[in-house]
């Protein structure tokens, strides 16, 4: 009866291609078909080998790269939000002691009334006064009584430009004209139209 079955079997593997057969006598009950009906579901090498261990050290190494990466790219994010601070730290600092010498210079005695504008002399007396002038060293000349301490051109907005800075603030002054003084294109409307409805 045994010899009926294992005949059976070898000629059942004989007829189907791919079949292996069953290793010596009262082999496998169930046999291992690489192709049932002729298709390959999934790959025998890694449906019937057991687990290899280099697979966890590769995935260890995977997450441990991708982890290095995304330390690395935030370090390169943090750095760059760290210099915008650091910039705008610094046009803090600037902007502060910009403020406090306009409101200095605002207090300091004058005997007209200051237009925007104009361009006026800083001096001071022997008493330690500093007062406003609109006379330059230069028409002044050789008999300027007092010491001469700069030059600032009153803004429009108030502020004061010391006199190397007033071309280039000038000049940006003009550009940011031009910008404004341009005509804005707007956007198409996305509302709805009602003028095409009948009334």
């Amino acid at each position: 009866m045994e010899d009926a079955v294992a005949r059976g079997r070898a000629e059942a593997a004989a007829e189907s291609p791919g079949v292996r057969s069953p290793a010596g006598r009262g082999g496998a009950l169930v046999e291992l078909t690489a192709t049932p009906g002729g298709l390959a579901l999934v790959s025998p090498y890694h449906t019937h080998r057991a687990g290899d261990p280099l697979d966890l050290v590769a995935l260890a190494e995977q997450v441990q790269k991708a982890d290095e990466f995304i330390r690395a790219n935030a370090t390169n994010k943090l750095t760059v939000i760290a210099e915008q601070i650091q910039h705008l730290q610094e046009q803090a600092r600037k902007v502060l002691e910009d403020a406090r010498r306009d409101a200095d210079l605002h207090h300091v005695a004058c005997n007209m009334v200051k237009k925007p504008g104009n361009i006026y002399y800083l001096y001071k007396r022997e008493s330690g006064q500093q007062y406003f002038s609109i006379i330059s060293p230069k028409e002044w000349g050789t008999g300027c009584p007092h010491d001469f301490l700069g030059a600032y051109k009153l803004q429009h907005d108030l502020s004061w430009t010391p006199y190397e800075d007033i071309e280039k603030q000038d000049a940006k002054i003009s550009m940011m004209d031009k910008v404004l003084g341009q005509p804005v294109a707007l956007p198409p409307c996305s509302e709805p139209s009602f003028r095409a409805l009948p009334h």
